[in-house]
């Protein structure tokens, strides 16, 4: 059941089917590595485009180009110490918003020669994980997200997207 996930497709070759499937398998494995219901956690997700992208990323970040995946967490759940895990507990129902941009996702699943639904698998957990309180702003904190984040894909059978493909 995918109530949990608010979706809003905008533009690109996203369809609703498709990216609904992937959100709620990503989603449901964060929620299960956390113990967390579906039911505490209310995810809005766009899918959008490379302009659309690009606006939300010139508008919230000044950064005036367009990007595969960004988050806007409802509650500032980051701890303040680096190195120190996140608890995501304390929040109500809406955990925040993540939207993903199709060209970027699609070249950069080429480029990788990853598949395009791993990809995308891995950064709805990676802007998931963003929500609940995990950044990459320091080594420290960049490597506990990227171990979690490679568990949780793992229990989804994905690569580690950051092994380097021979």
């Amino acid at each position: 059941m995918t109530d949990y996930i608010d979706l809003r497709v905008e533009a690109g070759a996203w369809t609703q089917a498709h990216i609904l499937r992937l959100a709620d398998t990503a989603l449901t494995a964060v929620y299960d590595r956390f113990a967390i219901s579906k039911a505490d956690w209310q995810i809005s997700l766009l899918a959008t485009d490379d302009a659309g992208m690009r606006k939300l990323n010139r508008d919230f970040r000044d950064k005036d180009r367009a990007t595969n995946v960004l988050s806007w967490p409802a509650f500032d759940l980051m701890p303040k110490t680096a190195g120190k895990l996140p608890n995501p507990d304390g929040f109500d129902d809406m955990v925040g918003d993540i939207a993903l941009g199709y060209e970027t996702c699609r070249s950069e699943a080429e480029a990788l020669g990853r598949s395009f639904d791993d990809h995308i698998t891995h950064l709805l957990v990676h802007g998931c994980l963003h929500l609940i309180g995990y950044d990459h702003q320091n080594d420290t904190d960049a490597a506990d997200m990227e171990r979690t984040e490679t568990q949780i894909l793992a229990s989804l059978g994905v690569d580690d997207p950051y092994k380097e493909i021979d």
